[in-house]
């Protein structure tokens, strides 16, 4: 190294750098290229090209080791996988070759979540902001906050939000929210666990049966006063048939166009009004009728040639029916009978 004096010490006019610790600092040097020869300078450490500085980017012609392509600016020696420490306030590119962390506070670049591509995060992904998150090219499905109150929205005009499932491999979509009229639609088995309520209309217009597990439908139970309840059964003008309980009636009622009629009860067959009796009509296993107790008045009588008269016959009506066959009349008689000439009809009385 050679130094001179000023007058008042020694300044050292060259090389920076002593003979053991070998070439370091800058130098300067041509290096061939393609596109002509490239001046630049290059930095050493200990006799080792560590960095070389240029104003543009080429590609040498002779190999240098470290350095297969120079950029403009400050190329590092690739093969002593250098880096820059220290703070950096911007940086043109962050290489995600890696997901390896050298602490808890310097990330390597794979570990960064990444905005032109898909891309997936291990951990929770919290947006702290009521702006919430939006999706789609046109931004269509939104998730918002407003005073604390969630909003999925579906902001494209007259179109769906739909719920899918995988359902054995098969796509299925048992919910709907369509945006033509803002129904929802649902596909599949409904279960509700608590109660059901509905404020609008039911309409049900599959051809299957209604079915109900329950022994009892209860009506009217929500209103706090009696009103007249049952059933209602579409036809084809506007007055439908209807099957109710009329309150101020306290009895079942059926009819159509307005004009109803109660339903009999056993009660309402009686003809003195007590309330035990049960005098009432029934049909029985043979086809036939039963009545509890039955009591008809005598009117009338046979005529010869009359087969209108549907009166009914007295006994003394009865006693002379023999006569118009030409017999002569029996009384009519409590014993077996006995006797007589052909022609005769003979009645016995039985108690």
């Amino acid at each position: 190294q050679l130094y001179v004096y000023t007058g008042s010490a020694f300044q050292l006019v060259g090389p920076v750098y002593t003979s053991g610790q070998t070439l370091s600092g800058f130098k300067i040097e041509t290096l061939a290229s393609s596109g002509g020869n490239k001046v630049v300078s290059s930095m050493y450490a200990g006799n080792t090209r560590v960095a070389i500085l240029s104003k543009e980017d080429f590609t040498p012609t002779v190999t240098q080791s470290g350095f297969s392509a120079i950029k403009a600016g400050f190329t590092l020696n690739s093969t002593l996988g250098a880096v820059f420490e220290g703070t950096n306030t911007q940086a043109t590119f962050v290489s995600t070759a890696s997901t390896t962390n050298s602490s808890s506070t310097l990330i390597a670049g794979g570990n960064f979540l990444r905005a032109d591509t898909a891309d997936t995060t291990t951990g929770a992904l919290t947006v702290d902001t009521d702006s919430g998150v939006l999706i789609g090219d046109s931004q269509e499905l939104t998730i918002t906050v407003s005073s604390n109150d969630v909003t999925i929205a579906q902001t494209s005009q007259d179109k769906d939000l739909k719920f899918t499932v995988n359902d054995g491999g098969s796509t299925k979509t048992p919910l709907t929210l369509t945006g033509a009229d803002g129904g929802v639609d649902i596909v599949g088995d409904v279960t509700i666990t608590g109660n059901f309520n509905v404020s609008g209309a039911y309409n049900y217009t599959s051809s299957e049966i209604v079915q109900h597990s329950d022994n009892f439908l209860k009506l009217n139970a929500g209103d706090s006063s009696e009103a007249d309840s049952g059933l209602i059964v579409e036809t084809d003008d506007t007055d439908d048939a209807r099957f109710f309980y009329d309150v101020s009636e306290n009895k079942w009622t059926a009819g159509e166009n307005q004009s109803y009629s109660p339903i009999i009860r056993a009660a309402d067959t009686t003809d003195d009004g007590a309330a035990n009796h049960s005098t009432t009509l029934k049909s029985s296993s043979a086809g036939g009728l039963t009545l509890d107790s039955l009591t008809l008045n005598a009117v009338g009588s046979i005529t010869e040639g009359d087969t209108t008269n549907k009166n009914v016959a007295s006994i003394g009506a009865i006693v002379t029916f023999g006569d118009l066959w030409g017999g002569s009349a029996k009384t009519v008689s409590t014993s077996d009978p006995s006797g007589g000439s052909d022609g005769d009809f003979w009645f016995k009385y039985s108690a």
